[in-house]
């Protein structure tokens, strides 16, 4: 373990399971010193937390759909913990029938809501995290390539991602006087949960290996290192990005 982020609080939203890209990033966070705080949605989510969070009272209930629950959670967080260093957003959602065929298929009502718990989300929670975040701070969002380029079958989340990417450049413009940065890691194509949802995702991962420089995928701890540095002092200077954490499939 290394004292990169020793004394840091962060907060953690997304973590599904194991092998979440979130858990990876929670795992580096934790080996570099920082103590995590665990948003979850519902039961469900909460109960498989459990099993890679033992401490109850670090997990905390909020839907980033309802904008009372984000603030309910978020004054919990403060009640229980005191103010953050940094926010981990990593939420996405699209309706699976949204994530194949054609984007001319995709339903207005599924759309709207991919745009909301993907991107929407993000500025709803700087907008109540700024009460609970220390100045410095930091908040990290989750993207991916689809984002810029037309991936088969990724579509509305594709369209999501975009806006997800823009929001940050806008929030990195107006969280500054408050002395927090925003940035996004797009990271490579790597088999988790919400990767599993999209049509053809086998061959999504398959071309995805191999193009990466060494014929091999990103792996979640590679992201949560990028991860880690964003929510460091060390990356003070790093406002309004996107860092590619892919290796290098983007470049092609």
């Amino acid at each position: 373990m290394s004292d990169l982020l020793k004394g840091k609080k962060i907060l953690v939203m997304g973590v599904a399971n194991k092998r979440s890209i979130a858990w990876g990033c929670s795992q580096m966070m934790m080996e570099n010193g920082a103590e995590l705080i665990f948003t979850y949605q519902n039961d469900r989510i909460k109960k498989s937390l459990s099993r890679l969070v033992s401490e109850e009272e670090k997990l905390v209930e909020c839907d980033v759909s309802d904008d009372a629950s984000i603030e309910n959670a978020f004054k919990l967080v403060n009640e229980r913990f005191g103010k953050v260093d940094g926010i981990l957003h990593a939420i996405a959602f699209a309706n699976k029938e949204e994530l194949g065929g054609e984007i001319m298929q995709a339903s207005r009502e599924g759309y709207a809501l991919a745009q909301d718990i993907s991107a929407y989300s993000l500025i709803a929670v700087a907008k109540y995290g700024r009460e609970i975040l220390n100045d410095p701070s930091s908040i990290v969002t989750l993207t991916y390539f689809g984002s810029e380029r037309a991936i088969p079958n990724y579509n509305v989340m594709g369209v999501a991602k975009a806006s997800l990417e823009a929001s940050v450049r806008y929030l990195a413009r107006d969280m500054a006087k408050y002395g927090t940065r925003v940035n996004a890691i797009s990271a490579g194509a790597i088999k988790t949960l919400a990767v599993t949802g999209i049509k053809g995702h086998s061959e999504l991962l398959k071309m995805s290996e191999e193009r990466t420089v060494d014929g091999e995928s990103v792996t979640i701890r590679e992201v949560g290192g990028t991860c880690a540095f964003l929510m460091s002092d060390l990356s003070i200077g790093v406002v309004g990005d996107v860092i590619y954490v892919d290796k290098g499939v983007h470049l092609i």
